[in-house]
């Protein structure tokens, strides 16, 4: 059905939804997360739906995240108060599945970032496809990982968490699986059959296990010492001066130290504090504070500058020369951090859970 974002069906014992924006990397709006949550409280009544299955159309993306330019217009046009509605009810849609009563299984084939891992990451089952690609890349566009990444990022190994967050890095299905960011790593000729498997109604571990291969192996297990080395520093500027002093050094971890400073420094610097601020804390958070964290940051964000900056140079004009302000890690004070995560006041409203 051209035109329709999301898609609905029942098959036999499941329900299927399917994001329906390939054109778009099936970024998706507030119309498709409105229809969502009615559709999921329905399943989750229905004793004839014992699963629910989420997929996306194409081959390309599972979900590339929210539709950033129709908020960026909405902004535009004097109606960010629009744009912070599409925030609240994402992030109910995610606390949503983060409770889900049913299996909640995403087949996730492509690209997956921002609210497309906000839409998958916190259900029981994630399924990496050969095509595979996490990652939470929002400090480059000057805001924040959100839909969850407070409670999640802090959760993996180590540092992977602050790493992940500071320089947005790309993860295929082999660090997707060896981190726990996908549960299971079956073929993508494998996944229709996966489908009608699943739709059968026989067990949901069990049939998942059925088809799961070993993934391939970890190509950044080599560098998880240097992370957990470099990305132990309190501060923004600090986890830079250990990167620089790895990258000084000789080989493979010199190099990817090199990298991955050079990534950080092209980011909104207000963004990379309020991340590794997010780090810090979400580790103390359960998952509903770490949403209702999230909607005061977006609360702020939302009526700032870098988003919205961060959103012309990629997207609107493509020149790819943001002009941050704060411009500098410098000019951005602790303070000022603190703000972006203080309970919000009248007539903002905290996040309804």
């Amino acid at each position: 059905m051209e035109g329709v974002e999301v898609l609905f069906e029942r098959r036999g014992a499941a329900g299927l939804i399917t994001l329906n924006r390939p054109h778009a990397l099936n970024a998706f709006g507030i119309a498709a997360v409105r229809a969502m949550r009615p559709q999921l409280a329905e399943w989750a009544n229905d004793p004839s739906i014992t699963r629910v299955i989420i997929r996306a159309s194409g081959e390309r993306a599972f979900a590339a995240g929210g539709d950033i330019r129709a908020v960026y217009d909405l902004h535009q046009a004097g109606r960010t108060e629009e744009a912070i509605d599409f925030w609240r009810e994402e992030y109910q849609l995610n606390a949503e599945i983060r409770r889900y009563p049913k299996p909640y299984v995403s087949l996730v084939e492509g690209i997956c970032m921002g609210g497309g891992v906000g839409l998958s990451l916190h259900g029981k089952y994630r399924v990496a496809g050969d095509k595979y690609l996490f990652a939470m890349p929002e400090v480059s566009i000057g805001f924040f990982p959100d839909v969850g990444a407070t409670h999640a990022l802090p959760r993996l190994s180590g540092r992977l968490g602050a790493f992940l967050a500071l320089t947005g890095a790309r993860l295929g299905p082999g660090e997707g699986a060896a981190f726990g960011l996908a549960t299971h790593r079956v073929p993508s000729a494998q996944l229709p059959s996966l489908l009608e498997a699943l739709c059968l109604g026989k067990d949901v571990a069990r049939t998942l296990a059925a088809f799961s291969v070993d993934a391939e192996a970890n190509k950044l297990a080599p560098r998880v010492p240097l992370i957990d080395r470099a990305f132990a520093g309190a501060t923004v500027e600090r986890v830079l001066q250990n990167l620089d002093k790895e990258a000084a050094g000789q080989g493979e971890d010199a190099a990817f130290a090199k990298t991955q400073a050079a990534a950080i420094r092209t980011k909104s610097p207000t963004s990379l504090k309020i991340a590794l601020e997010q780090m810090r804390i979400g580790a103390t958070l359960d998952f509903a504070g770490a949403m209702r964290t999230e909607f005061r940051i977006v609360n702020r964000v939302a009526r700032g500058h870098d988003f919205y900056e961060g959103v012309r140079a990629a997207i609107i004009d493509k020149d790819n020369q943001p002009r941050w302000n704060p411009a500098s890690l410098a000019d951005v004070s602790g303070a000022q951090i603190a703000a972006y995560f203080a309970p919000l006041a009248p007539p903002m409203q905290e996040l309804p859970l």
